[in-house]
């Protein structure tokens, strides 16, 4: 299972780190994406880690402010986002498959999905 946290609400500038832990699988053999995804629009791939961190992807719209990292001994990757924008809200999901497409996901049965944690960027 996945379990994601660090959600919340904060203002246009502001900062917050988002953390995806793991258990119950292989967690070292697995890369590791974050999406969101905001009501009435479709998901979008935000970041993804590799097996080993030595390779990281991030979308556009987020590259510069977005930085991902993993801690494989906690089982842990962290999503720090950095200033915000109101467009950055959505809930952030996160997902564990076997590589990186980029910031795609590609359908795989060998996945497993969080239940999202809600990012708020409002004055």
């Amino acid at each position: 299972q996945l379990a994601e946290s660090g959600g919340g609400l904060v203002q246009p500038g502001g900062s917050l780190r988002l953390s995806c832990v793991a258990s119950g699988f292989t967690w070292e053999y697995y890369a590791i994406g974050w999406f969101r995804q905001a009501p009435g629009k479709e998901r979008e791939g935000v970041s993804c880690i590799s097996t080993t961190g030595d390779s990281t992807h991030y979308a556009p719209s987020v590259k510069g402010r977005f930085t991902i990292s993993r801690d494989n001994p906690k089982t842990t990757v962290y999503l720090q986002m950095d200033n915000l924008k109101p467009e950055d809200t959505a809930t952030y999901i996160c997902a564990a498959y076997p590589e990186c497409h980029g910031t795609s996901y590609v359908f795989t049965v060998d996945d497993y999905w969080g239940q999202g944690t809600q990012v708020t960027v409002s004055s």
